[in-house]
C-alpha cells in the first residue's frame, strides 16, 4: 500500500494533528498540505499550501455532505480556506493523488471503516464539531421540473448567466467573451486574444458581407456583434438570459447594428419564431453552449442546425469535452460545478460529440484543439477577479465571489492536467449533389 498509519485518540488534544491524521488515514493518501485549525492548532509539514479550517462548521459540513460538495460548501461560506495561492494548493493536491494512486490503486479513494468511523466520532464530540447541518449556501441552484426541458434549460441558465453584467464586465474582456480566447501568441492580452478568436471564427465561417449567421448561445453578443460590425453579416443571436439579450441589443444601438442584429430570447428548438426558415442560413456558430444541451437532447441540436443551414453552409462550434482518461468522472464536472455553477451541465469526449454532429449530416472539416488556450483565457478573468475583488463582493456577495475563485481555480486546473479539453469543429452541410464549396486547405482562416 502506499500510506499506512495509525494513529491513537490518547494525550492532550493537536486537533489540527487529529483532524489531519483522520483525513489521511480516511483517503488513504499522504496530504500535501499544512492544516490550521480553528483553535490556532497546526500540523503538516512546513512550507505546503496551509489549509486553514476557520469555524468547527467546516468539519459539519462535510459529514452532512461528504465528499467535494461539503468540501465547496465549506469554503463557499468562509469557513475553509486556503492562504495563497489556491490554484497551486489545489495542484499540490492533484499531484499527490496522481503519485500516490501510481503506487496503489486504491490511494485517494474514501474508505471508512468502523473504526475509523469510531475515531472520527469521538473527535468531533471532543472537539463539539458535531452538531446540526449548516445552512446550505444561498449560491447553490436549485432548480425543479424535468431534465432540459425548456422551462428547466431557462432556469439553468439564468442561474448563472444572470448573475449581474456588471460582475461579468468585471471579469471578462471588454467584449465580453465568456469562453476561451485564442492566443495566438504567447504575449497576447486577454483583449487581443479574444479578438484573435472571434476573428478566427469568423474566417473558418468564411463570412461575407450580407450573409445569414445565426448564433447559438450568443452570451453577451461578442462574436454577434464582431461578425455584424467587421464582417458586415445580417447576426440573428439567441439566448436564455434576458440579461444577457438585453445587454446585446444596447450595444448593438450604440454601435449603429441595429439593422443587422437580432437577439432572440427563445430556445433553440423554438428559432421559427426568430423568423428563422429551414435551408436558410449560411453559417451557424455555437460557442461553449452545446454543453448545456444535455446528453440525448444533443441529437436534437445537431439535427437543427443541420435544417437550418442552406447546402454549402457551415457552422462552428466550439465546446468543451470530458478526456477519455477521466473514467468515471461526472460528466457535468462534479458536485462543486454541477450545484454551483452549471447544473445540468453535460459534457462528452471529443470523438462522440464529432460522431453526433457527422450523424446529422454535417461533413467534419476541421478540428482543432485549443486545451492550453483555456488555462490562459481563466488567469485573465482569475487575474480580473482578484484586481477588482472588493467591487466583486459588492455586487454579488462574498459567497458568490469565493464561488468564482474556487471555480476559476479548479477549472483552469481540470484544462492543465488534461482532464477537460476545448476544441473548435468545423463543418459543412454539403449540397445533394455532394457540393461544400470549402477551400481546399485551411489556409483561409489560418493566414
Amino acid at each position: 500500500m502506499a500510506y499506512r498509519r495509525q494513529h491513537r485518540d490518547t494525550g492532550p488534544v493537536n486537533l489540527a494533528a487529529r483532524l489531519l491524521a483522520l483525513a489521511e488515514d480516511a483517503l488513504n493518501l499522504r496530504l500535501p498540505v499544512r492544516l490550521r485549525a480553528w483553535d490556532g492548532s497546526v500540523a503538516g509539514p512546513a512550507g505546503a499550501p496551509t489549509l486553514v479550517i476557520a469555524d468547527r462548521r467546516a468539519i459539519r459540513h462535510v459529514l452532512w455532505s461528504p465528499g467535494e460538495l461539503g468540501v465547496a460548501r465549506a469554503y463557499v461560506q468562509g469557513y475553509l480556506d486556503v492562504e495563497g495561492d489556491l490554484s497551486d494548493g489545489l495542484r499540490a493536491m492533484w499531484e499527490a493523488v496522481r503519485v500516490a494512486r501510481a503506487a496503489d490503486p486504491d490511494a485517494a479513494r474514501p474508505r471508512i471503516t468502523p473504526r475509523l468511523a469510531l475515531r472520527a466520532a469521538r473527535l468531533a464530540v471532543r472537539t463539539r464539531a458535531l452538531g446540526r447541518r449548516p445552512a446550505i449556501p444561498a449560491a447553490e441552484a436549485t432548480l425543479t421540473g424535468g431534465l432540459h426541458t425548456r422551462e428547466r434549460d431557462r432556469a439553468a441558465i439564468s442561474h448563472h448567466y444572470d448573475l449581474s453584467n456588471d460582475f461579468y464586465e468585471l471579469i471578462l474582456d471588454p467584449q465580453m467573451a465568456y469562453s476561451s480566447a485564442f492566443f495566438a501568441r504567447p504575449d497576447m492580452t486577454l483583449e487581443e486574444a479574444q479578438t484573435a478568436k472571434l476573428d478566427l471564427v469568423c474566417r473558418k465561417l468564411g463570412l461575407q458581407p450580407g450573409m445569414r449567421m445565426l448564433d447559438i448561445g450568443s452570451g453577451w453578443g461578442s462574436l454577434t456583434l464582431h461578425a455584424a460590425e467587421h464582417y458586415g453579416v445580417h447576426v440573428t443571436g439567441v439566448t436564455l438570459s434576458s440579461e444577457q439579450r438585453d445587454f446585446v441589443l444596447k450595444r448593438a444601438a450604440e454601435r449603429g447594428l441595429q439593422g443587422r442584429v437580432d437577439v432572440s430570447l427563445r430556445h433553440f428548438r423554438d428559432l421559427a419564431g426568430a423568423g428563422v426558415a429551414d435551408g436558410t442560413v449560411d453559417a451557424v456558430a455555437s460557442i461553449e453552449m452545446g454543453e448545456h444541451v444535455g446528453d440525448a437532447e444533443y441529437v436534437d441540436f445537431t439535427q437543427a442546425i443541420a435544417r437550418y443551414l442552406r447546402p454549402g453552409g457551415r457552422v462552428l462550434i466550439q465546446q468543451m469535452s470530458r478526456s477519455n482518461s477521466a473514467k468515471g468522472d461526472r460528466p457535468g464536472g462534479g458536485p462543486f460545478i454541477e450545484t454551483y455553477i452549471a447544473p445540468d451541465m453535460h459534457m462528452k469526449p471529443l470523438a462522440k460529440t464529432i460522431g453526433l454532429i457527422a450523424d446529422a449530416g454535417i461533413e467534419i472539416r476541421d478540428v482543432q484543439a485549443m486545451r492550453e488556450h483555456y488555462p490562459l483565457t481563466v488567469a485573465g478573468w482569475a487575474a480580473n477577479l482578484e484586481e477588482h475583488w472588493s467591487t466583486a463582493v459588492a455586487l454579488v456577495g462574498e459567497e458568490q465571489a469565493r464561488v468564482w475563485r474556487l471555480y476559476l481555480a479548479g477549472g483552469s486546473l481540470a484544462f492543465e492536467e488534461n482532464r477537460m479539453g476545448v476544441d473548435q469543429i468545423l463543418g459543412v452541410k454539403p449540397s445533394a449533389s455532394g457540393v461544400a464549396g470549402m477551400p481546399l486547405t485551411p489556409m483561409d482562416w489560418l493566414a
